[in-house]
């Protein structure tokens, strides 16, 4: 019986966080990158609206700016 309230303690948990995210999260790719990331340091609010980094930007040339100034 444990196993099974902690089971579903676990997916109310996710589907709260599914609920919440602004990002469209499918239940299944939410647990498999929360599996992934279950030990690094990040604000899970942040994380779960945006999971993606993004690329910097190229200057007009295409090129990727090594240092600023």
């Amino acid at each position: 019986m444990i196993q099974i309230w902690t089971s579903m303690i676990g997916i109310l948990l996710l589907k709260y966080l599914q609920k919440k995210a602004k990002y469209d999260w499918n239940l299944s790719n939410l647990v498999g990158f929360i599996r992934m990331n279950i030990f690094v340091k990040i604000n899970i609010w942040k994380w779960i609206d945006d999971p993606f980094i993004r690329r910097p930007n190229k200057d007009e040339n295409g090129q990727l700016q090594l240092f600023s100034g």
